[in-house]
């Protein structure tokens, strides 16, 4: 089984094809970006579709970044996700950013507590917390850096703490103040999308049919409408 992974959620236009059967990526590539990512996906899926040696209708699944992250890059990814699911004729899944960040640490520490960290594009930071064996261990939540030496002392007496994600050193310089031993991986799309390929492998039929493609947004997109809509919203 070949699964195809996208993100565009976070800092990077990134891809990844993984071979269940085989254990092994197929290819993967990444770009670091803020925006463009319109222009890149798609030739980038089709480069990692030649490295392979397949072409969309070799792929069995496909899994997309759903969110927290940067709006544009977010509905980009979903909007591409959904095309390249239909021309492979394949189920389509989501997987979180957060999942996506802490499931591409190859090894997962030994002990501690993982924060996943992503970046928002905004002063605010996207956090989740997570166990060495990457289970969810509370809500995502949208914070300030000033106000995340607070939530991350929560966590401090169960050890390390191992932030992961695109946004992984600027929280690590919010915490500079936090006397946890700090381990901080920074990633970069790759790690992202081939996680989410080897999760979305992973899958039974029912656990993909509870996993959407569908955004996942923890505060209102950064979008405001023409000052001329809104007069005419106004007089409605």
């Amino acid at each position: 089984m070949i699964t195809l992974g996208l993100d565009t959620a976070t800092s990077a236009c990134a891809c990844a094809l993984w071979s269940a059967d085989q254990g092994r990526v197929l290819a993967a590539q990444a770009e670091q970006m803020e925006r463009g990512q319109a222009e890149r996906l798609v030739p980038l899926v089709q480069a990692v579709l030649a490295e392979a040696g397949i072409g969309f209708g070799d792929i069995d699944r496909i899994g997309v970044t759903v969110g927290p992250g940067t709006f544009t890059g977010l509905r980009i990814g979903l909007a591409a996700a959904r095309g390249f699911a239909l021309a492979a004729g394949c189920p389509l899944v989501g997987v979180t950013t957060l999942e996506a960040a802490v499931a591409g640490l190859q090894p997962l520490p030994a002990e501690g507590i993982i924060l996943a960290v992503i970046e928002s594009r905004r002063e605010d930071l996207f956090v989740q917390p997570f166990s060495t064996q990457g289970e969810v261990l509370g809500e995502a939540v949208d914070i300030l850096p000033v106000d995340f030496p607070a939530y991350a002392a929560r966590f401090g007496n169960d050890g390390p703490l191992t932030l992961v994600g695109d946004a992984a050193i600027r929280g690590a310089k919010a915490l500079e103040g936090v006397s946890a031993p700090l381990h901080v991986v920074e990633t970069q799309g790759r790690a992202e999308a081939l996680a989410v390929a080897r999760i979305v492998a992973g899958l039974t039929a029912p656990a993909i049919a509870s996993r959407p493609a569908d955004p996942f947004y923890l505060r209102p997109p950064d979008v405001s409408l023409p000052k001329d809509r809104l007069a005419k919203g106004a007089q409605a």
